[in-house]
């Protein structure tokens, strides 16, 4: 009787380790899982364009995030209009007072009154 209370206890024990190894699996998955998410939202997104005008060519703009950077400006986005993005380096009430106005899907952007033509790289 005593050495099957033994193989019982051993066996209780055995399927115990078992139950706590799958635990410590989970744990470092999930644990992984968290750390991949939070590195993946680090990651900066920007778009790089090329502008053109008459005159002048290969005028670079990023936009990052949400902003704008053009001719050594950061201008910031004051918000969209159908297709169209605002921007200016202090947004007002009336979003369409905006110092610049960007169409991505044609890549033209009218900034301060003059016309540019961009390209996406």
């Amino acid at each position: 009787m005593s050495q099957s209370w033994a193989e019982y206890l051993k066996l209780r024990y055995a399927l115990a380790m078992n139950h706590l190894r799958s635990l410590c699996v989970i744990r470092l998955l999930a644990c992984t899982a968290i750390l991949l998410g939070l590195v993946a939202c680090e990651r900066e997104t920007y778009s790089t364009w090329s502008c053109n005008t008459p005159t002048e060519t290969k005028i670079p703009m990023i936009l990052r995030k949400a902003q704008m950077e053009f001719k050594g400006s950061k201008l910031d986005f004051c918000g969209s209009l159908g297709n169209l993005s605002y921007f200016d380096q202090k947004c007002t009430v009336q979003t369409e007072q905006s110092n610049t106005v960007f169409t991505s899907s044609s890549g033209l952007m009218v900034s301060g009154g003059q016309e540019y033509q961009c390209t996406a790289l």
